[in-house]
């Protein structure tokens, strides 16, 4: 099975899948922690974490995979260490087996307060059941399928139904591609996108080109997603080796846009390209071997006319126009600063304070901003 060779090695990509999770995780701890203490009155509650598809929390090679990564941030950090509740799960008795051994071996696990938990068991729609029938405090969910069984539209939603819930989801497009079309898996699939949605994908994916297929793949699962509701989503793309293909997707779901602001950080600085300073939100090996072609296309010019069209005639704070413009777009908040800078520098332009009224190259987020009308 591939599944019994994927821990053999800790592949670059891996490294990278690991490294966002557990940096959101981190941020999005500290906000939940200080959210309960401010504003609920629920001072010491605890948040949660819940991994899904654990593995065996170490590579053969003894890296460790993401499990691991995240009990080493709680035991960090001495909020957590006392708030933090742990839940791992898998479907392979082995990896139960070893990840607790990984888990024993850590040091400073004792300081937990909530020791982690542990459990062997397939991942169905009776999660997805059980999910939507209790209630949740805080809690980040992560879903990584090697393949797609045990993936949900309704495992999806049921994880976050509740406040202060987050789910992040491997998304394995190249299994995916070839399931939508092959009747066997059909099931699978409609339980992904719903019954209707795959059927209609399934007919106009026929007639479209393989970077046309990947597009609309994707596009499907981010609307089937949103039509249950409010949803911020945020994908980040992972190619093969060569860079030639994409092999899956890391993706983000919440409800807040604190949550999606702060995944576009974590996802950025993971990219493995950047143009002028716009993050690709995809790790490719083979993209520093192409640094030519990237000259040839100006991300912050686009930005620049989008927000002159898109924001004509009004007036905006500088944390307005960020909030409301990058929902949907690559731009992080510093692409925003530096292209409105170099609006005002021109003069298209206003703002209050003005230029001369603050430190050069500074622009806070309550300096307000007005756009010319077209």
């Amino acid at each position: 099975m591939v599944t019994d060779k994927f821990f053999e090695i800790s592949k670059e990509q891996s490294r990278v899948k690991a490294a966002i999770v557990s940096s959101y995780f981190e941020a999005w701890a500290n906000v939940m922690m200080g959210t309960q203490d401010r504003f609920q009155g629920k001072r010491g509650n605890p948040i949660s974490y819940v991994d899904l598809f654990a593995g065996p929390g170490r590579y053969d090679d003894g890296t460790v995979s993401t499990p691991i990564m995240i009990l080493e941030k709680a035991i960090a950090n001495e909020k957590l260490c006392r708030r933090l509740v742990a839940t791992f799960n898998d479907g392979d008795s082995a990896n139960v087996h070893s990840l607790r051994e990984a888990i024993k071996g850590l040091s400073g696990i004792d300081k937990l307060v909530h020791q982690p938990k542990t459990h062997n068991r397939e991942v169905g729609a009776d999660v997805a059941k059980l999910l939507s029938e209790n209630r949740s405090f805080p809690t980040l969910f992560f879903i990584d399928p090697w393949g797609y069984k045990g993936l949900s539209l309704k495992l999806i939603n049921a994880s976050i139904k509740d406040w202060g819930c987050d789910c992040i989801f491997f998304f394995n497009y190249n299994r995916i591609n070839m399931g939508l079309l092959n009747l066997t898996f059909e099931q699978h699939m409609n339980a992904l996108f719903g019954e209707e949605r795959a059927e209609k994908l399934r007919v106009v994916l026929q007639s479209l080109s393989a970077d046309e297929r990947e597009l609309t793949i994707l596009e499907e699962i981010c609307q089937a997603i949103k039509a249950s509701g409010k949803r911020y989503v945020l994908p980040f793309r992972f190619t093969s080796d060569s860079g030639k293909r994409t092999s899956h997707h890391l993706i983000l779901v919440s409800k807040g846009l604190k949550g999606y602001t702060i995944m576009k950080e974590v996802m950025a600085k993971e990219s493995s390209s950047t143009n002028q300073g716009v993050p690709s939100f995809e790790y490719n090996p083979a993209t520093r071997k192409q640094p030519f072609l990237l000259q040839f296309t100006s991300p912050l010019t686009d930005l620049q006319g989008g927000l002159l069209k898109d924001l004509a005639g009004r007036t905006l704070t500088f944390k307005e126009v960020f909030e409301q413009h990058n929902v949907g777009r690559p731009f992080i908040e510093r692409n925003y600063r530096e292209s409105l800078l170099a609006l005002e520098a021109l003069g298209i332009v206003k703002t209050n304070p003005t230029i001369n009224q603050r430190r050069k190259g500074t622009l806070a987020q309550d300096v307000r901003i007005s756009f010319p009308s077209v």
